[in-house]
């Protein structure tokens, strides 16, 4: 029996998983297959006979256009991958066989969901590039700029937060990438109700609305639009966070979100945001340990001032750059009288507490471009910068005095100490670090003796 193969065509191309196109030479769609609904949420009836051009992301059109071009002049291909919008708000990427048929008049194409194959190969290059980033990074904010990046590759379209809890004090730690402070941190109390609070204290992806007014934050819980990211999808889910989690503990957030009102994050988008911040998360988690050893490297563990070796090196780095551009600097040294009696009555734990308050009180003092040590037992130096005389020198030392003739709480007694002082100025006391050193060392034991030495 002869098989009528014109009548058979239609249901074997029907029966093909890729989706056939037939667009003639003004983009209306002319045939689909029945494949298409299970790319694009369409039915073949509801693309029959619109054009082929309602589909596309809006970004690739101008280089679909161009191919098609291409195709209808002749030039076939198998390779060509753009992007179309799903009937539900998500993007699909599609891989094109096409070829032109001139005596028809009509492009014919096969296409191919390759959505899953570019997901796998971003979440690939997300781990690699997030990998290179904590390499590269030096510190903690030099880690989030390059996680920055990745998340900006990845969600080319939406603004992106990155946020640290504090769960002692309630505080989140943003980096602050805003164009006066592209290096520098924005720190703040939790805000309750929002969807980012949500995200935090729940450990679990959020779907919600973004706040116009609060950027970052998003629309909370309480107001009905924030949903976990599992559970349907809200009307405007143009907002989505993440939880950093790291040791069972969650660390802080990933945040992206969108100033379009058209905007619905998708599961997809959950899933690789969520990849990303697992990667995050083991990431900043080493990052912080490795700046912690470095800051018990070069601080002292007890008031976290700089310690005696960091100092030393800033003292010589400071007098380096006062002789290149003739500019002063001084030197204190700073102890604390009878601090051994507090020590013998009101115990080390109230000692050391006086010493904490002390070395908060000597940087209230001084600037951010001085540098407070402690070098040992009750004994501090202050580096002061661009110093040039005794009286300016003068101005500082008196100001320290009167802080610290403040009485000091400790354990809910009001104690007074009082400190010796010496000085030292560049380069009228010295020019090397020994120098500067021993004269300033020598005025606070005469300080404490209450003589003075000669100038």
């Amino acid at each position: 029996m002869p098989v009528d193969l014109k009548a058979l065509y239609p249901k074997l191309v029907n029966l093909l998983l890729d989706p056939v196109f037939v667009v003639d030479e003004h983009g209306s769609i002319v045939f689909i297959s029945e494949a298409c609904e299970q790319l694009l949420g369409y039915t073949a009836s509801e693309m029959t006979g619109t054009s082929i051009l309602n589909y596309i992301h809006p970004d690739d059109l101008e280089r679909t256009l161009a191919a098609a071009r291409r195709v209808m002049s002749g030039q076939s291909h198998t390779d060509f991958e753009n992007r179309y919008l799903h009937k539900d708000g998500s993007v699909v990427h599609i891989l094109w066989s096409a070829r032109w048929s001139e005596e028809d008049r009509l492009r014919i194409a096969v296409a191919r969901d390759v959505t899953a194959l570019r997901r796998a190969n971003q979440i690939r290059d997300a781990l690699y590039r997030i990998s290179e980033a904590a390499h590269g990074a030096d510190t903690l904010r030099g880690l989030c700029d390059g996680v920055r990046r990745v998340i900006g590759e990845l969600f080319p379209r939406d603004d992106f937060y990155l946020a640290f809890h504090d769960v002692a004090g309630g505080l989140l730690r943003v980096p602050d990438w805003s164009a006066d402070q592209p290096s520098g941190w924005v720190e703040g109390p939790m805000q309750a109700g929002t969807a980012l609070a949500g995200v935090v204290g729940s450990g679990e992806p959020v779907l919600a609305s973004r706040d116009p007014d609060r950027p970052g934050l998003g629309l909370g819980l309480g107001l009905g639009l924030g949903r976990a990211a599992g559970s349907t999808t809200p009307e405007l889910a143009n907002w989505l966070g993440v939880p950093l989690i790291s040791n069972n503990a969650v660390r802080g957030a990933l945040v992206i979100e969108s100033r379009s009102p058209d905007t619905c994050y998708r599961e997809a988008d959950q899933e690789l945001l969520q990849f990303v911040a697992t990667q995050v998360a083991t990431v900043v988690e080493r990052k912080r340990a490795e700046e912690h050893l470095r800051f018990l490297a070069h601080h002292d563990p007890l008031t976290g001032l700089t310690n005696r070796s960091l100092f030393y090196d800033r003292l010589d780095t400071a007098l380096r750059s006062a002789s290149r551009n003739e500019s002063g600097l001084a030197l204190l040294y700073l102890d604390l009288n009878d601090f051994k009696a507090i020590n013998d009555t009101k115990g080390h734990g109230a000692g050391d507490q006086l010493l904490v308050e002390m070395a908060r009180r000597l940087e209230g003092c001084t600037r951010e471009t001085d540098t407070v040590a402690r070098m040992g037992g009750d004994e501090f130096t202050v580096l002061l910068t661009d110093i040039r005389d005794h009286a300016s020198l003068g101005t500082t030392v008196a100001k320290i005095r009167e802080i610290m003739a403040l009485s000091f709480d400790l354990g809910g007694q009001a104690v007074r100490v009082s400190c010796s002082i010496g000085t030292a100025l560049y380069p009228q006391d010295g020019d090397t670090a020994r120098q500067l050193l021993s004269k300033a060392d020598a005025r606070m034991y005469a300080d404490k003796r209450g003589a003075a030495v000669p100038r």
